[in-house]
């Protein structure tokens, strides 16, 4: 692992991407919200719920929380984390409440509002299912509520089996289009070694991205109730590099630890991304999908998507070809047949081909029902080139 704390000093400081970051994940793990001995520390989650407070006043915020499990584990007297899944499964759906309940009555007393997102990594793999969780979340945002997400693990038998926060706060990082990521662990964060099994560990301050190596080399979880060691944190990591976005690996039982982060000391690990790359949804929307359909769009809405960034509104959709669902790829031409975007369409090619050249506000009449003002939505789109790619 590359620690490069004796980097030259020309070299700009990487940590100032928190202090550009606007919209931030943070993931908390059930080693940072447990005891040793396994209860839910609910010391330890007023402070960080201090500190996501703080983060919430001068940033977008969203929230992966581990400990449903945890809670129900408390509540139904068991004496060790089961084993057994649907025992896991009963847990969970004990422990979410209560684990809503605290973040509600926490946050709440801050002047603060959450909401509860569950997710499987299915909901994030399907593009109706991605599209619908993105606008949720976005409306949410919008309003300047917290969403606490959480693996839907009463239902979602392999995540609970094989899966982990850290895989679903880096797959949220595309999800939302978060700035930042920040996994808070019960250890300092990345070393050289497991500092748990080998002393003479040193803790890294910075790295340049996650290599296989790296992943090999890392630790799994030694915790009687959490699932992911290090090397998920890494991959999860590498995965927000994929997409541009740092990741910040922390103490969370350190004190103020958020706080300290976002004030520019040194804590934890912050592994950097590559510069200049767009998100992984972007490359994922315009090299990776096929298009099921096809929309002429009028010389008005061209100009507004390619100059201006604009969502494409059915008032501007000239022609609806092919036959495609909701969330599924589009391409967006031209009426001349230039291909200018790609994009996740908020409608069906059927419902599409009803509103096309209507106005937003003529859609509930015509359809009997709205999901969305934008048949795409700019956050859903991608300028690109005839070749296919990423403009």
């Amino acid at each position: 692992m590359n620690d490069r704390r004796s980097s030259a000093p020309a070299r700009s400081d990487p940590r100032q991407a928190l202090a550009r970051a606007r919209r931030v994940i943070v993931k908390l793990g059930t080693g940072v919200l447990t005891t040793p001995a396994g209860a839910f520390d609910r010391d330890r989650f007023d402070a960080l719920c201090a500190g996501l407070a703080r983060v919430a006043s001068e940033r977008e915020l969203v929230v992966v929380s581990s400990g449903a499990i945890a809670l129900g584990v408390e509540k139904l007297g068991l004496r060790a984390r089961p084993t057994e899944i649907p025992m896991k499964q009963a847990a969970a759906a004990v422990g979410q409440s209560r684990l809503m309940r605290l973040f509600d009555d926490v946050l709440g007393a801050r002047g603060l509002t959450v909401a509860q997102v569950l997710l499987t990594h299915g909901d994030v793999q399907s593009r109706t299912r991605y599209l619908n969780a993105r606008h949720a979340l976005e409306r949410l945002l919008e309003r300047q509520v917290i969403p606490v997400i959480n693996e839907n693990d009463t239902v979602s038998v392999e995540e609970i089996k094989f899966g982990d926060n850290d895989t679903l706060a880096g797959m949220a990082v595309d999800l939302i289009g978060a700035d930042l990521l920040v996994v808070l662990t019960d250890i300092d964060g990345v070393y050289t070694a497991d500092p748990r099994l080998d002393p003479a560990a040193v803790k890294l301050d910075e790295l340049d991205g996650i290599d296989e190596r790296m992943l090999q080399s890392a630790g799994e979880s030694l915790s009687g109730l959490g699932t992911g060691g290090m090397a998920s944190k890494l991959r999860a990591a590498r995965r927000a590099g994929e997409s541009g976005v740092a990741t910040l690996i922390a103490p969370g039982r350190q004190e103020r630890v958020l706080e300290r982060a976002f004030e520019g000391e040194p804590v934890g690990t912050l592994v950097t991304a590559p510069a200049g790359r767009g998100t992984g949804r972007q490359r994922w929307i315009a090299r990776d999908l096929k298009p099921g359909g096809e929309l002429r769009v009028d010389d008005g809405a061209s100009r507004a998507l390619v100059d201006h960034h604009k969502s494409l509104l059915p008032s501007g959709i000239r022609e609806v070809r092919g036959t495609f669902d909701q969330g599924e790829a589009v391409e967006v031409r031209d009426l001349a047949g230039r291909a200018i975007a790609r994009g996740l369409s908020g409608y069906s090619s059927d419902d599409l081909k009803r509103i096309a050249g209507r106005r937003s506000s003529e859609i509930e009449s015509i359809l009997g029902y709205k999901y969305f003002d934008e048949a795409v939505h700019k956050d859903d789109l991608v300028l690109v080139t005839e070749s296919g790619n990423g403009g």
